[in-house]
């Protein structure tokens, strides 16, 4: 369900007011709750503050806010229950879904700025409603006087300048109220936050990565990226040619198993190269990112979460998942090490429940044939076993920061192709990319 237009708070004062009403809130919501509590003299393990209805506060909050605020609760909402109460991160996960557009005044206004005075005049159409919003910004459809079809990407006003107080705000926020329950590196997460935000709000980058990923992914014609327009592109608006597709989630209603295994394997393929081969990474894995055509081809829209990893990096990473595959548990836990999962002189029992941790969630990897992802129940088990490791018997670390983008498109990954009921020989198609890179 699409949300009503609204205007997007910009002033920093204005943004920190509004965060600073929703700290309000949790205090008044959370002494409510208690309160009802001891009325019906009920003793329950959660704080009260930690409610259902403060969790969905929250959330109303930072959708309205948009910008960094809303992506760091996004961001939030894919660590799941592991590090957040399970209330928070059920209510977290609404801000994954669609914002609130602008109003069609301030677009005027967002427009007339990066383009200058009589804009309209170089549009033969402009569609005032958004065929998109998300966290940062909005997607309109166009065509220029000279008859190109374009999708131009809209950012908020205000967003840039407020990513360093946003990120800062609702860290503060989460700690002031103890929302991350558990060892978590908050100055590293706000430090990686703030780099990424940064980066995806500079939408000449963005559109540098769009014409470089186009590049890398040339040899594979089952994968379409737009083309850049860089007449029409600016700081704060991105145009790239419109792509007709249909939602990539479309084809769990109805399509052919062959369809679904197909397209499935194409991004569990792309997913590898972007690690192993590419070193470059698209890690925003959210559904409305990708669209499909017919013949079973992807398109890939957004490219503002991209993240180049070191070498050294992606040769940690490819040791490890080799290890895992090999079932070297010995060596699972030395390259645990080098990626910083775990110390090197760390008691055993953490190495073992770090060991357990990667093995579980590397399952897809380690089976032999087509892994059925829409019936597997990995993520459940996954969520137990940290939550049993990490939350009960404080045995795992929190991930290094830097991983923090990686996880999310690991993760996110993973649903995609439960989603659309993708089975994939993924052990097969990792297997000669880690070797590769090991080589090199």
């Amino acid at each position: 369900m699409k949300r009503k237009a609204a205007p997007v708070p910009q002033g920093r004062l204005e943004r920190l007011a509004r965060l600073g009403l929703a700290a309000g809130e949790l205090a008044v919501g959370g002494a409510l709750e208690g309160l009802r509590r001891l009325a019906q003299q009920r003793s329950e393990s959660t704080p009260s503050l930690l409610s259902a209805a403060n969790a969905e506060r929250l959330a109303e909050r930072l959708a309205r806010l948009r910008g960094a605020a809303m992506k760091l609760g996004q961001m939030l909402s894919l660590q799941g229950e592991d590090v957040l109460p399970p209330e928070f991160a059920r209510a977290l996960a609404v801000l994954r879904a669609e914002a609130a557009p602008m109003p069609v005044e301030q677009v005027r206004r967002v427009l007339g700025r990066e383009y200058g005075r009589g804009w309209e005049r170089r549009f033969a159409r402009f569609d005032w409603e958004p065929i998109a919003a998300a966290s940062i910004g909005q997607v309109h459809r166009a065509r220029t006087r000279d008859g190109r079809e374009l999708a131009l990407k809209i950012q908020y006003p205000g967003v840039a300048r407020s990513i360093a107080s946003d990120v800062d705000n609702v860290a503060a926020l989460l700690k002031l109220f103890n929302l991350l329950p558990f060892d978590v590196d908050v100055a590293g997460i706000v430090a990686e936050a703030k780099r990424q935000l940064l980066q995806e709000a500079d939408y000449r980058a963005e559109a540098g990565f769009l014409e470089h990923y186009a590049r890398l992914v040339a040899d594979e014609p089952r994968l379409i990226v737009p083309r850049v327009h860089a007449d029409f592109t600016t700081t704060r608006v991105m145009a790239m040619d419109y792509v007709e597709g249909a939602p990539l989630e479309s084809l769990a209603a109805g399509a052919p198993q062959a369809q679904r295994d197909a397209v499935g394997a194409l991004l569990e393929r792309l997913l590898f190269r972007e690690l192993f081969e590419f070193r470059v990474m698209q890690t925003d894995p959210n559904f409305a990112n990708y669209l499909v055509q017919p013949g079973g081809r992807v398109v890939l829209l957004d490219f503002g979460a991209t993240r180049a990893f070191s070498a050294q990096f992606v040769v940690n990473y490819a040791r490890i998942t080799r290890a895992v595959i090999d079932g070297d548990l010995d060596a699972v836990a030395r390259h645990a090490a080098a990626i910083g999962y775990v110390n090197a002189d760390d008691p055993p029992e953490r190495l073992q429940a770090a060991v357990d941790v990667i093995r579980l969630v590397c399952e897809p990897l380690r089976h032999h044939g087509p892994y059925d992802f829409a019936a597997s129940d990995l993520p459940s088990r996954a969520r137990t076993l940290g939550i049993d490791l990490g939350l009960k018997r404080g045995l795992l670390r929190a991930p290094p920061a830097e991983t923090m983008f990686l996880h999310r498109k690991l993760v996110g990954s993973f649903l995609q192709l439960a989603r659309i009921g993708a089975r994939v020989d993924a052990r097969a198609l990792v297997l000669p990319l880690i070797d590769r890179a090991l080589a090199d």
